[in-house]
């Protein structure tokens, strides 16, 4: 059933959601890729390029790179997209970045999240895909065809009483020294830990240095392309899970088979970490 979008936004209008859609692939890729096949809406050049965090969704780097836009992982938080801005000053071209929890940040003259920006450019996508019958919920499975279906997921637990931190960190520790060999079936073969600034291949111990500032965030990325990121909080006894899986879909009528899917795989990865 075909329906108007619902934008939403907080109430210190920093972040927007699109009720049913993913609104950083749709912004995202309304500017590193000509709508609809079309060249009329935001032109872009060899030096442009997109941030998004380490834990956002990788769609973001495959249409980058479709269209022949650099893009970059940073660790979360828009002051590290910020930061990126201001070292590639003169030499890049800033025109997008965003983060999981729907907050974006398009060009580089605010540098910080800002949902009015993004809820205005929404409405011209929603009203330049309603003229040709289509909704962004149309324009969001099309994209998935050409690029890849990507479903992501987040879950947070909290370890209560007064051993709660420890029992965070014993967990991170165990991770790190003691990666598991496999995740719902699909082997681990990269371990990604952030507080060592080092990436391992489990599978030939290669190691390579990660050049970003030290974070406690380690990941995990599987064989079958599932990743998945481990994210204590640094002021509470809680850690946070994000989720990421992706497949090919080869055409719109079957986003709902796939959809279901993913979301199963999602549900497996969910349960190893509950």
């Amino acid at each position: 059933m075909a329906c108007n979008p619902i934008l939403t936004y907080s109430n210190n209008c920093n972040k927007v959601t699109v009720a049913g859609v993913q609104s950083l692939y749709l912004v995202g890729h309304s500017f590193l890729a000509p709508l609809s096949g079309t060249t009329e809406v935001y032109a872009t050049g060899a030096n442009d390029m997109v941030v998004k965090t380490i834990v956002t969704t990788d769609m973001i780097h495959e249409f980058a790179k479709a269209n022949g836009i650099k893009s970059y992982d940073v660790l979360t938080g828009f002051k590290w997209i910020a930061e990126l801005i201001r070292e590639k000053e003169g030499v890049e071209n800033y025109v997008i970045g965003g983060e999981e929890s729907y907050g974006l940040m398009i060009g580089d003259k605010l540098r910080d999240k800002d949902a009015v920006s993004a809820v205005a450019l929404l409405c011209e996508m929603a009203a330049y895909e309603k003229d040709k019958g289509k909704t962004l919920f149309d324009k969001l499975i099309e994209m998935y065809v050409q690029y890849g279906f990507y479903k992501e997921h987040l879950i947070s637990i909290t370890k209560k009483g007064m051993n709660g931190q420890q029992e965070i960190a014993e967990m991170m520790e165990n991770f790190r020294s003691n990666p598991p060999k496999e995740l719902n079936g699909s082997a681990v073969v990269t371990l990604l830990d952030y507080e060592l600034s080092k990436g391992t291949n489990l599978q030939t111990g290669s190691e390579w240095q990660i050049n970003l500032p030290k974070s406690n965030v380690l990941q995990f990325i599987l064989a079958d392309g599932s990743k998945i990121s481990a994210r204590p909080s640094g002021t509470e006894p809680k850690i946070k899970f994000y989720f990421s899986v992706n497949t090919k879909l080869a055409s719109v009528g079957e986003y709902e088979k796939v959809k279901a899917e993913l979301d199963a795989r999602l549900d497996g990865l969910a349960k190893a970490f509950k």
